[in-house]
């Protein structure tokens, strides 16, 4: 039993079988409807349910696999500027979308997200940030028709 709490796969599982449990729980309060007419808690129920199904077979893997030599949870060293820089992404997103639009928010998310990886330059963080920013502004903007500005000066 202690060398299951040393595993990345036990608690992994574990997670999607309780979130998935949440969702399938939480889904019964809506309608479902049948499968004909489906209601607005039938495609939560199907993903709660399969969520739950996923983590039991990981959770199941992780507990026949044997521990691996050296398998550690979390790393030696902490890597604060990747954590730092990928949860300050959707803060910028969140800043940047409520005062300038789509388009810099995207950006900023992305460029700044980016800097989390320790390999990252200038140069290839502001290349994949312009490269999203297109794509996800053509994306969401004009084909799925998201009700959020392009470009906004202030709110």
């Amino acid at each position: 039993m202690e060398n299951l709490l040393h595993k990345k796969d036990f608690y992994a599982g574990l997670t999607m079988i309780l979130l998935g449990a949440g969702v399938t729980l939480n889904s019964m309060t809506y309608d479902l409807g049948s499968l004909m007419h489906m209601g607005p808690g039938m495609f939560p129920l199907i993903l709660g349910v399969l969520l739950t199904f996923v983590g039991m077979l990981i959770f199941g893997a992780g507990v026949v696999t044997p521990l691996a030599e050296g398998e550690r949870i979390l790393p030696e060293s902490m890597e604060w500027r990747g954590w730092a820089c990928i949860l300050a992404g959707p803060i910028m997103f969140i800043a940047f979308g409520y005062w300038l639009g789509m388009v810099a928010a995207t950006f900023m998310c992305v460029f700044v997200s980016a800097f989390g990886d320790r390999t990252a330059t200038l140069k290839g963080s502001l290349l994949l940030a312009a490269c999203i920013t297109i794509g996800g502004s053509l994306l969401f903007s004009y084909v799925l028709k998201v009700p959020f500005p392009l470009f906004r000066w202030g709110h």
